[in-house]
């Protein structure tokens, strides 16, 4: 369904828009640059939603209820809410935007685990993730190599065997881990059940998971660890108790007391059906 034009006009004055932008590769930039300071990814509301057992479909499955909360209580979602609602967003402001369906190659021979966002401008295609947050669209062009040369967010692509191949640093993983974009144009009914598919586990189901761009540098929480990407390039982590993972959602991440008040605290992540470990896959 599209957007209200009220939660239109009220997430754009969020990420600091006076008035509507049009359509244009500078808009793209502008609007993309701006959730990636603003619009986390993270699972806070999913593991309210999944600690309390409640039956109704996933947090931000769609883009309405993913906007509302972020309006509310400063919360963004894993990829598939997130790519929706960034989607969305552009959809309503006249761009051509396309779901995409990606893999996080954690482990040989994974099925698709990312959702992920392509929209085309003047005949070229530009990649605008809602979870590596990379600052600027990504050119997806003929070449077979792309880049965004940042110290702290920046990524490299390469096309191999026709297929767009992004490296990029988790928190989880700063040494760095490849994402395969294997096609786009994906329906919203395979987002919708992609989604809900994660219910009985993710890595994301668990423990907290937070990532957001400030400043210039890159700043969150995952499986345990508090890790800030610098912006000369260095890598800062320690293990973060509760109540620090509290804090920082509300002073760093400005998220809302009353949702981080419901958050549970983490519980260690089993390893997925059929793997013997959890870190990195799904979302």
């Amino acid at each position: 369904m599209p957007l209200p034009e009220s939660l239109i006009e009220q997430v754009l004055t969020r990420l600091s828009f006076s008035q509507r932008p049009d359509p244009t590769l500078s808009a793209l930039r502008a609007i993309y640059g701006a959730w990636c300071q603003r619009v986390p990814f993270d699972n806070v509301q999913k593991l309210v939603h999944l600690r309390n057992d409640t039956p109704a479909p996933l947090p931000g499955t769609e883009a309405e209820d993913f906007l509302q909360a972020w309006l509310q209580h400063g919360t963004g979602g894993t990829c598939w809410a997130g790519s929706t609602a960034l989607l969305d967003l552009l959809t309503a402001l006249g761009f051509d935007a396309e779901r995409g369906i990606a893999t996080m190659l954690v482990a040989p021979d994974l099925p698709p685990n990312h959702g992920t966002v392509r929209v085309q401008i003047e005949n070229q295609h530009y990649l605008v993730d809602s979870s590596i947050l990379f600052g600027e669209p990504l050119l997806l062009d003929d070449t077979v190599e792309t880049h965004i040369p940042h110290p702290a967010w920046g990524v490299q692509g390469t096309r191999r065997e026709g297929l767009w191949h992004i490296h990029w640093r988790p928190l989880n993983k700063t040494h760095g881990l490849e994402c395969r974009y294997d096609r786009f144009a994906a329906e919203p009914e395979e987002y919708r059940q992609r989604h809900e598919d994660t219910r009985g586990w993710s890595p994301f189901n668990y423990q907290l998971t937070a990532r957001r761009n400030r400043g210039d540098e890159v700043i969150g929480a995952s499986f345990g660890e508090a890790v800030t990407l610098h912006a000369d390039g260095r890598v800062e982590s320690h293990p973060i108790t509760d109540a620090e993972r509290r804090r920082m959602l509300i002073e760093d991440f400005g998220m809302s007391e009353e949702i981080v008040s419901r958050m549970p605290e983490d519980c260690p992540t089993p390893p997925p059906p059929g793997s013997n470990t959890a870190a990195g896959l799904g979302s």
